[in-house]
């Protein structure tokens, strides 16, 4: 068993941040397996080149893990574990939406404390 979404979030993170570590990349790519070659949002997450796009291909991710959950027998012995999979990957969802935000409002707050400066040192 293994946590594809979780791979697949951390390979598009260190894409995204620009994270150059080797060891790494080779552990969550040993992770996925066959996963990261196959089409779909895991092996889309893999290559992101930016958050709005990481997090759309992780949702679609997510969804497909739900709909995989919903799929699977009440007594396959994988169920608990792919039901704590479902509680993970939401939280980490919320994680994500949340540092998302805070990057924004960094972004924008960037912009007001600019004009700001301008307003006690007007430009020449």
């Amino acid at each position: 068993m293994a946590c594809h979404e979780i791979a697949g979030l951390r390979l598009g993170l260190m894409e995204v941040l620009g994270v150059k570590n080797e060891a790494e990349r080779q552990h969550e790519l040993a992770e996925l397996g066959a996963g990261a070659d196959q089409p779909g949002p895991i092996r889309s997450m893999c290559v992101a080149k930016d958050l709005a796009s990481l997090k759309q291909y992780y949702e679609g991710a997510v969804a497909a893990l739900e709909q995989r959950v919903s799929a699977t027998r009440a007594d396959d012995p994988k169920l608990p574990y792919l039901r704590t999979l479902v509680v993970l990957t939401k939280k980490v969802d919320l994680d994500l939406t949340h540092q998302i935000g805070s990057l924004t409002q960094f972004y924008r707050d960037l912009d007001e404390i600019h004009d700001f400066v301008h307003e006690i040192y007007p430009a020449e």
